[in-house]
């Protein structure tokens, strides 16, 4: 099974480190639903072109995390994520997003008012284009 992952070695960011978060946001998002069969330490190695250590760390983070469970001789899974557990993290990664943006309005001497103009300006044509995809209007 090959999954929606990329790593690039040019970020600060660990590479065990960028393959945790995007299986964590698969995961908690629903695109890996609990039960589905995750590709192998080696085989997710190879596919990404990166030490089998870096993966198992990954894996071993989510497993401790309790978002993915190994079974000797079947393999390894996502697990069962309680509702409330994901939508705390739903949450809690929507206001982190908006804090940054709005820090990053403030360094750039935008007012509170223009932050929030620019906000619902841009919630105006997400709606609009999601309503577009949908076949509405």
């Amino acid at each position: 099974m090959a999954l929606p992952i990329r790593v690039e070695a040019s970020k600060s960011i660990p590479i065990y480190r960028q393959i945790y978060d995007q299986l964590k946001e698969l995961i908690y998002s629903g695109l890996l639903p609990s039960g589905t069969p995750l590709p192998s330490i080696r085989a997710l190695a190879q596919d990404l072109e990166c030490s089998v250590i870096t993966t198992r760390r990954a894996y071993q983070d989510l497993e401790s995390e309790g978002l993915i469970v190994t079974q000797r001789g079947r393999g390894t899974f996502v697990a069962e994520v309680e509702d409330p557990k994901r939508e705390r993290h739903r949450r809690e990664t929507l206001q982190q997003t908006l804090r940054d943006a709005i820090d990053q309005g403030l360094r750039m001497d935008f007012s509170p008012q223009e932050i929030r103009s620019h906000f619902e300006e841009e919630l105006r044509q997400s709606e609009a284009g999601k309503r577009k995809q949908r076949g509405e209007n």
